[in-house]
């Protein structure tokens, strides 16, 4: 009945009174999206009032705040609260100190590599299975008697007999520790160090301080000394810190500290006074290495007793270490000079390099009789002996090197040539000077590594220093082929595939920033015949790895790259799943990234397709989603890329041979299926939608594809939208009875909708995803004509049997939104001719031509959805289920009021009654009433809408209560 007086549409017409009124705009006039540009005004600074101007450019991108810019930032609130506020004047707290720690780290800029990042490849790399011994401070039951009114010289004597008391034997000798156990034991000291300072135990503090300064003087185990080192510093640094903050918190006066840069004159008499205590007690300690780190620990507090304080200790602390007789101590003792003074006085860098040579006057040291005799003791090689040395000398260097003048360093490499055996100076200078010095210098540097003595500092760890540098900064063009040839040679001949490795991943980047293919894969083809015998390869991978990232960076040519004779066996020795697969993902990452046009190149292609086998063979049940995820986006990338032009069929054949190989990744699958789909309406462009027997055909062969294809796929709902999509894209192109197959298999896909369906992994009810599928189903369902031997609307029919039959929740009424949705069809359906067609593909206004068996037929169905709805709407009458009913009945009402002629008494009537019914109970929202009604009343006003006025004036509005 509803549908027996719908309203008839003239869409045309209907569409020019919706269209927005159109106004010219002059290109001059001021526009919201242009950008802004804000001028300030001379202003007085804290002036409130100071005038800003705004101009519009759309040529200016800056967008500055005007009220901050002319406040400058000296906000007055702000000035009063900080006037006001006790927290800024209080002692600094330990936030305060952390960041004047770091604001006095930063003095050296952050282009200086800070000690900390070494720290942990240094305690990675320096390691021991020997055991190893510490002497562990118990601690003494002296002076802890001593009351409050003991004399101040019996305090002093009681503190010089404790100090006494740690040399004459207060400690305990651990032995037979393995490394982490001695770790370990010295974490435990560091927090002794802490918890004895804290509960005001200074000298028991100084005690645990000297004892693992003498732990610096045993070599013992000595390929393990530059980790000790590190942990012993560690601790040398918390006690530095300790002091300094201990002694800085005695110069608060009147609840103000001192600023960072203060001056001597500015620290009371009681800090200074402590200050100088603490210097003298250390100056007290008999042994030279514990009395050298602890000074040089608490050289920063210096600051507190004068300012040429640090300038005057540096040179003196320097010329202690001469008394250290270890070559090995003592650079690791010029090591912790050069950090503290980089820390507190990076500009005074003569003392820095007195250090250095000094170190170069002992440096024969290291060859001499006494340390070869220790190494056979111990049973080191000199070779590993000379490695223990290059953390401290690299460390030194780098200090000297920051910021030097190029003549200073010239300087210091021409000292450094003449020493004989100086490749371990030698590697240590290419560590730390600037890579542009040593690149301008290669050949320099080549000759010098030629001379150096084999049976010292192995020359492939000189030539992996220069290949560094010159990864970082280019040589002279006219030497860089000699460069190569003169590093290779020496590369190559290496036996131990370890050593071999790492020399040849730092060169190949070299040989792939300056040379061409051709050299690339000399290099490649080298690395393939030193690491395939013993399968060597197997204990490289991080390597290898790096060798491809370099490769894939430096030739993103895609064609190029695999024309490289060597890349693809290259590939091959990646044996290990795991890694093949990570180095396929930077592979095809870096064709998306870098691959701007579509490709059909054959090599590219055979290429990439078994790169992305591999990574769809690695996926198992195992395998997490992300990674699925991560892996079919890549080959997805890879697939979007492929393109053979006009050649239609290759491109099909493609999309077939991919299907079969990456059948376990539905998202691939689902991205085949959209390609396919946009091959067949790119075919249809070309044509011009005049299809001939061979595109006809080829079109056909793609919706095969497509229906083949979507049954594989899990998802419920990702099979439905395909189904949907592909019986369009076949609507398109004519193949009317495979989009009926489309359609009749999405329909009867509907019954197997779950309840709850996952989404982004949680559980989520399917019912809202139902119903939007559904009305874009009705929409495509309004064009698709009637197939001659199924009858009428055999497609709506079907739909709505089966919406029918499926099992709804018992509170949801998205039932009832479904058939008024089918409203809204059938009310199209009526129409002479509906609002939107198919190009070439006659709909069912054409073929019936608005036949009254057509009409009848569409409202039978039309009453048996109406009465559907308001057996509904009589269910929900119960009090808990009022509020539905009243949304449900002013959604059907609009609906009416949307499709339905009103000119009909009795369906003016049922719209009167809905409109009540909606009311009825108090839960229709006011504001939505209102503003119907007055929708209402402005249809009235049309031409044909004046039956609109009557319907206004029988639409009361109720109020709540």
């Amino acid at each position: 009945y509803f549908l027996r007086h719908a309203r008839s549409r003239n869409y045309v017409s209907e569409s020019e009174v919706c269209k927005l009124e159109s106004v010219p705009l002059d290109f001059g006039d001021y526009h919201p999206l242009k950008p802004i540009t804000v001028t300030e005004s001379k202003t007085k600074k804290m002036n409130r009032k100071g005038s800003t101007s705004s101009t519009s450019s759309s040529s200016s991108s800056s967008m500055m705040d005007p009220l901050s810019s002319v406040l400058d930032g000296t906000d007055p609130l702000s000035l009063f609260a900080a006037a006001a506020d006790p927290v800024t004047t209080a002692p600094p707290t330990d936030g305060a100190r952390r960041k004047r720690d770091k604001d006095e780290s930063l003095a050296v800029g952050s282009d200086f590599e800070p000690w900390s990042s070494k720290r942990g490849e240094i305690l990675a790399r320096y390691t021991t299975t020997e055991k190893l011994s510490i002497n562990l401070y118990m601690g003494s039951e002296k002076g802890k008697a001593t009351t409050a009114g003991s004399a101040v010289s019996e305090k002093v004597r009681t503190r010089l007999e404790e100090l006494d008391d740690l040399e004459e034997g207060s400690q305990k000798e651990l032995l037979n520790l393995t490394q982490q156990d001695y770790m370990n034991r010295i974490e435990e000291l560091n927090q002794s160090l802490k918890d004895a300072w804290s509960s005001d135990q200074k000298v028991k503090a100084l005690k645990i301080v000297i004892q693992c300064s003498k732990l610096l003087s045993d070599t013992t185990v000595i390929q393990f000394y530059p980790s000790k080192f590190v942990l012993i510093t560690d601790i040398l640094d918390t006690f530095g810190k300790l002091v300094y903050e201990r002694i800085l918190s005695m110069c608060v006066d009147n609840r103000v500290s001192l600023p960072d840069n203060f001056s001597p004159e500015s620290v009371n008499d009681t800090a200074k006074e402590t200050c100088l205590n603490w210097f003298f007690k250390i100056a007290s300690i008999r042994e030279l290495i514990p009395r050298f780190y602890v000074e040089a620990a608490i050289l920063k507090c210096n600051k507190f007793l004068s300012k040429t304080g640090i300038s005057e200790c540096l040179p003196r602390l320097t010329s202690m270490i001469r008394g250290i007789g270890d070559p090995l101590v003592a650079v690791y003792a010029r090591a912790y000079l050069c950090r503290v003074g980089m820390e507190v006085a990076p500009q005074l860098k003569e003392s820095l390099n007195k250090n250095f040579f000094d170190f170069l006057l002992t440096f024969k040291q290291i060859h001499g009789d006494t340390v070869q005799n220790q190494l056979v003791v111990q049973c080191v090689e000199i070779p590993l002996y000379l490695t223990l040395y290059s953390p401290a000398i690299d460390w030194i260097l780098q200090c000297i090197a920051y910021h030097a003048p190029d003549v200073l360093l010239t300087e210091m490499m021409e000292r450094c040539k003449k020493l004989g055996n100086n490749a371990l100076l030698l590697n240590s200078v290419m560590s730390a000077f600037r890579a542009e010095f040593i690149a301008a210098r290669s050949m320099d540097f080549i000759g010098m590594i030629k001379e150096c003595d084999e049976s010292g500092f192995p020359k492939h760890l000189l030539f992996r220093s220069l290949g560094l540098n010159l990864a970082l900064a280019d040589p002279p063009e006219n030497d860089r082929l000699q460069i190569l040839n003169e590093a290779w040679k020496v590369i190559t001949k290496l036996k131990n595939p370890q050593d071999y490795i790492n020399c040849a991943e730092v060169w190949v980047e070299y040989t792939c920033r300056h040379f061409t293919k051709r050299e690339v894969n000399t290099v490649l083809a080298d690395v393939i015949k030193h690491m395939t015998p013993d399968r060597a390869f197997e204990d490289a991978y991080p390597q290898l790895q790096s060798i491809i990232q370099k490769v894939i960076t430096y030739i993103y040519d895609f064609a190029l790259l695999f024309s490289v004779e060597k890349f693809l066996p290259f590939l091959d020795m990646f044996q290990k799943e795991s890694v093949r697969v990570e180095v396929c993902k930077c592979i095809m990452e870096s064709f998306i990234k870098h691959q701007q046009e579509p490709t059909k190149d054959p090599v590219i292609l055979n290429a990439l397709l078994h790169i992305c086998k591999t990574m769809h063979d690695s996926v198992n049940a195992l395998t997490l989603e992300d990674e699925k995820r991560t892996l079919a986006a890549l080959i997805n990338g890879f697939i979007k890329m492929v393109s053979f032009g006009r050649d239609f069929e290759q491109q099909l054949s493609f999309y077939v041979e991919a299907r079969s190989m990456f059948c376990n990744l539905e998202p691939v699958l689902v991205q085949l299926i959209h390609s396919v789909n946009q091959l067949a309406m790119e075919t249809r462009r070309v044509m011009k939608g005049n299809h001939s027997r061979k595109t006809a055909a080829f079109v056909r062969a793609c919706v095969a594809f497509c229906f083949i294809t979507i049954p594989s796929l899990s998802s419920i709902f990702t099979r439905l939208n395909l189904y949907l999509h592909s019986g369009q894209v076949a609507l398109a192109n004519q193949c009317l009875s495979q989009a009926d197959a489309f359609f009749k298999a999405a329909v009867s896909l509907v019954p197997e909708v779950p309840k709850m369906i996952s989404v982004d992994g949680k559980m989520r009810p399917s019912d809202a995803f139902l119903l939007e599928f559904l009305c874009n189903f009705f929409s495509t369902l309004l064009v698709v004509p009637d197939h001659p031997e199924q009858g009428v609307l055999f497609l709506v029919r079907g739909l709505l049997n089966v919406i029918q039959d499926y099992t709804w929740e018992d509170n949801s009424d998205d039932k009832v939104r479904i058939y008024t949705n089918v409203l809204h069809l059938l009310s199209a359906m009526t129409q002479e001719a509906y609002i939107y067609h198919v190009d070439k593909v006659d709909s069912n206004d054409s073929l019936y031509g608005g036949d009254s068996k057509f009409l009848a037929e569409i409202n039978k169905l039309s009453e048996t959805v109406v009465s559907q709805i308001l057996d509904h709407l009589k269910t929900l009458g119960k009090e808990e289920t009022l509020r539905r009913q009243s949304q449900l009945a002013l959604y059907f009402f609009n609906t009416i009021l949307a499709h339905g002629d009103l000119r009909n008494n009795r369906l003016n009537q049922l719209s009167v009654n809905l409109w009540n019914l909606a009311q009825k109970h108090g839960f229709a929202d006011t504001k939505t009433m209102v503003k119907t009604l007055e929708y209402i009343k402005r249809r009235s006003k049309q031409p044909e809408m004046s039956h609109f006025t009557d319907l206004s004036l029988r639409l009361p509005l109720q109020s709540r209560t």
